[in-house]
């Protein structure tokens, strides 16, 4: 009997509790909104670039080969993988440091925290019940998406999220092979979208003991730098060092921690991640993560595109709370039990990029 089946039952679904969770994720309406959501480049600048879903999916990926090899429930990082983005805002980052932003300065102290918020969508914001909100997923499920990375224990959580999760543990091995998969994720193909798009080099990155180690196990396969290959032969081989480390580093803290235990919080929070990269190779990732903040993230062209879009979601939030009457229907009807704000910020966060964009038009007659 596999762990999940003890903890919960199959019942009358011919499918695991998590095939289910992640079955309930793929259908949902804000998984396929991810299409259209920013993840470092404006979705509508080139079919190329990176969307938050294409990188929920390489997330998870890099997640169930992980949990393979650390033989771990693959299912469940499969699911906590594709629902950790959900709570994202159009335009990256900058639209839910916007959010958060206003909001506080609207008196709403909790203001928006997107990995908070993609627990509210599974939770709350998704309706497919009649008797309840949510997508009715299993208690590991939501605990790996509430506790995404550390810390666990926020100020602006509800009571009710302190009383049913304890944030004094870590959540589950599955739920720390996700956090790892993200970011192993999106450092290698923002990467690839940066080179690709001519925003970033590979010797602005040389320098770096990680990229010269990379560098050297494509140079070890035959290809050169400069040669068309040699970009996804970077990348890749960047992939592979990084889930080849981890899975070393991490086998023999993780094997005496697997069994028998339940799928949900066990370890203290105090006590260090049992899955971790090398001492050596988190610091040379750390180092890495930075640069490409400097010369990458922080490039004028992203910068200018960002602004744009927080100049966006800024008028959307302004004109809708002036204006409720400018909300969708649904939206409106949600004013009879939440505050206003937070209607109008869910409103915005739940948005595409280009529908945003596409609002912001209607609304003002002015076109980005």
């Amino acid at each position: 009997m596999e762990p999940f089946e003890r903890f919960f039952p199959l019942q009358d679904d011919f499918r695991d509790p998590f095939s289910r969770d992640r079955d309930r994720v793929l259908h949902s309406s804000s998984f396929r909104r991810l299409e259209y959501k920013t993840q470092v480049f404006l979705n509508h600048e080139g079919d190329y670039f990176r969307t938050r879903l294409t990188h929920s999916l390489e997330v998870s990926q890099i997640a169930r080969t992980l949990s393979r090899q650390l033989q771990l429930n693959e299912t469940l990082s499969e699911v906590i993988a594709l629902s950790h983005d959900l709570g994202h805002t159009p335009f990256g980052h900058v639209g839910g440091d916007e959010l958060d932003r206003l909001l506080k300065a609207d008196g709403h102290r909790n203001g928006f925290e997107h990995n908070f918020q993609s627990f509210r969508v599974l939770t709350t914001l998704e309706k497919r019940y009649r008797d309840f909100d949510g997508l009715n997923l299993t208690f590991a499920t939501l605990e790996g998406v509430l506790k995404h990375s550390p810390p666990y224990d926020k100020s602006f959580l509800p009571d009710w999220v302190r009383k049913s999760f304890d944030l004094t543990k870590h959540p589950s091995l599955e739920a720390m092979v996700v956090d790892h998969a993200d970011e192993i994720a999106y450092t290698s193909h923002d990467i690839d979208d940066g080179v690709k798009y001519g925003l970033i080099g590979f010797e602005d990155l040389h320098d770096l003991r990680m990229s010269r180690r990379v560098d050297a196990m494509v140079q070890a396969e035959g290809v050169r730098e400069g040669e068309q290959l040699y970009r996804h032969r970077f990348v890749a081989a960047l992939i592979k060092l990084l889930v080849e480390d981890l899975i070393a580093f991490s086998t023999p803290k993780v094997e005496p921690l697997r069994r028998d235990v339940p799928l949900c919080a066990f370890l203290d929070a105090s006590e260090p991640l049992p899955v971790s990269f090398s001492p050596d190779t988190a610091t040379e990732l750390k180092r890495l993560k930075k640069r490409l903040y400097q010369k990458l993230y922080r490039h004028e062209k992203i910068v200018r595109k960002m602004h744009a879009g927080k100049e966006c979601v800024r008028a959307l939030y302004r004109a809708y709370g002036e204006d409720p009457d400018l909300l969708p229907s649904a939206q409106r009807s949600l004013l009879e039990h939440r505050a206003l704000h937070r209607v109008v910020a869910d409103t915005i966060a739940s948005m595409t990029d280009r529908y945003a964009l596409k609002s912001y038009h209607e609304i003002y007659g002015i076109a980005f």
